[in-house]
Formats: C-alpha cells, structure tokens, sequence
C-alpha cells in the first residue's frame, strides 16, 4: 500500500452513527373516520432523532402533544402520517407480533408507577412477567429481579414485598427495574418524576443518569418542567400545540432560549431560592406573553402567535419553519 493510499484511508469520511431512534414528520390525530380528518392534530410535523446512549427531552405545557409522541413511538397511538424508524428499521405501523418482538428492547416508565405494578402481585412476580413471556425460567428471573432491585437502590428481599408496602419513591424506583430488566436499548420516561417530591425526583433523576452511563441507554425523557429536562437530556425539543418551537442543546435552549415560548418556559420553571424566583417572576411578567386560558387556538400560521408578544399579521398567516439561530433551531419569524 503507498503512503498516498493510506493517507487517503486516514483522512476517509467516517459514517455518521445510526440513530437508535428517528421521528420525522410525525403526524397524530384523534379520532376515527371523518371526525379525525377534521380535527386539529395533536402532533403536527414533529421531528427528532436519539443517538445511541443520549437523552433527548421533549418538553412543554400540557396538551403539547408530548405524551401523544411517546405512545406512538411505543406503539400505543396510531400515527396518521411520517415515520418512526427504531435502528434504521420503520416501526410506525408497526404490527402486534413485531411490536412484541421489540417488547424487550423499547420500554417505557410512566408518571404514576401504579399504572405498572399489580397491588395483587408481588414486587419479585411484577418484576419477573417480562421475562417469564420471553422463556426464561422462574428461579433466573428471581435472581435476575433481585440483581436490578440492588441496582436501582433497595435491598433483595424486597422481591417478596407488594407495591403497597413502598413510597411513591421507591415504587418509581421498582418501576425503573421493571423497564430495565429485560436490557433494553431505548426507555421512553413519560412524567417519570412530576409525581414525586423534590427530592425524591432528585434521587430518581440520577438513578436514571447513572444507569444510562452505566448501560448506554437512550432516553426519550418527557417531562412540562423544563428545569427537569435540563438535568438529564444532551438535546432538548420544545414542543406548543404539537409543534416543535425549538430544538437543540440542552444548554442552548434552557440557559439561551430564542423563541418567546421556550423563554416564557424557563421564566416558569420553579427554583428553590426565594430571590431568583422572584427575578424570573419579574422576568415573566416582562415578556409580555398571554397565558394559554385566554387565548384561543390560532387556526393558521404559528400556533403561538395569539400569545406571543413579537406577533405580526406574517405569523397568523404564514406557519414559520425551523432555522438556525445560534446554537438551535427555532421555528420563528423574529427569533
């Protein structure tokens, strides 16, 4: 081989990684027939992709269509137009028999941990279902069940224990066990911690972090609190309306926010210091934007152009597409 050869080989493009999960121009209605046809979508054009290891989190008010986006990814919801592709391969209609075949590698932890955990099967059983359905027999499934319950901080013997005998906390934390104990690639985290006591969901938040680094997991990590958001994800997407405002670096967004959404956003993101809050008080106040009770919907063109203070007749009629602005991408006319 020549030096000009390997010298070309060193200096070769490398391929860029394969998302472990891709949403492009994801569309969700409700309803069947006519009805649906006609109602205004409860995910509009949503596109996002997860890179093996990352989180990247979905945040906004509720009615954003956050969760919608989580239960299509997981096969809950029915998509009415774009693809959802997991490792290169489309899963958006995606049927039962394959939806089971991911079953072990997609998994999801909801807002109240009661929703996945029978009152009437103990913690051990609860915990051992999913790998009971793929073959594995009971006594490695107990010992696998004891193996997770360390690592996601309680004690063994809690595998003989019911939900009813744990904290809102801990029954979270069995929750978690329960979507890793299959060794899944991808988590979808909807409201995972907006039940839970500050400090409670400090304890949950790096649970999920040290697993993450721990496992090389991937997070979709849906959450209204933006501050929530900031600790866990790489990436954060802003969503209004089932819409997405802004996208990009974690940091970008939270701590440089271009759209007037996203900065009204983190002005209501609570903190624990009386001074500081009292600033973003003030600071909210100054943005000038309405509150969602009194507004209507905007029929055409930007969906927060009832509410923004920056609106013009341009954003009532023209829907405004997603630019670079620094470091994010920001659907706004006048970002």
């Amino acid at each position: 081989m020549s030096i000009e050869t390997a010298e070309r080989q060193d200096t070769a493009p490398v391929a860029p990684e394969q998302p472990m999960l891709e949403v492009k121009d994801l569309l969700v209605r409700y309803g069947r027939g006519r009805k649906a046809a006609a109602a205004p979508a409860a995910v509009d054009g949503v596109s996002f992709s997860i890179r093996p290891g990352e989180t990247v989190g979905l945040v906004g008010e509720s009615g954003s269509g956050k969760s919608t986006i989580g239960k299509a990814i997981l096969g809950l919801q029915k998509s009415a137009g774009g693809t959802i592709s997991y490792q290169g391969k489309d899963i958006t209609y995606a049927g039962a028999a394959e939806r089971r075949a991911l079953g072990g590698e997609l998994r999801a932890v909801f807002q109240d941990p009661n929703s996945s955990l029978n009152p009437r099967q103990s913690i051990g059983a609860s915990l051992a279902e999913p790998l009971r359905i793929r073959g594995v027999t009971a006594a490695v499934a107990r010992e696998k069940a004891e193996a997770m319950l360390e690592r996601v901080g309680l004690p063994r013997e809690a595998v003989d224990r019911y939900p009813s005998q744990f904290s809102g906390g801990q029954r979270q934390r069995i929750a978690v066990a329960r979507a890793l104990i299959c060794e899944p690639k991808l988590v979808v985290c909807d409201e995972a911690v907006s039940a839970l006591d500050l400090s409670t969901q400090a304890q949950v938040l790096n649970l999920l972090a040290d697993l993450r680094d721990e496992l090389g997991l991937s997070y979709l990590f849906i959450a209204h609190d933006i501050s929530v958001v900031q600790f866990l994800a790489q990436r954060v997407v802003v969503l209004y309306r089932g819409q997405v405002m802004e996208s990009g670096p974690a940091a970008a967004v939270t701590e440089s926010p271009k759209h007037p959404f996203t900065q009204a956003l983190v002005a209501a993101s609570p903190v624990p210091r009386p001074a500081e809050q009292a600033e973003r008080r003030m600071l909210r106040e100054s943005l000038g934007v309405r509150t969602a009770a009194a507004v209507a919907g905007s029929p055409g063109g930007c969906p927060f152009s009832q509410r923004c203070p920056l609106a013009t007749e341009l954003c009532t009629a023209e829907r405004p597409a997603l630019r670079r602005v620094g470091a994010a991408d920001v659907a706004c006319h006048y970002a």
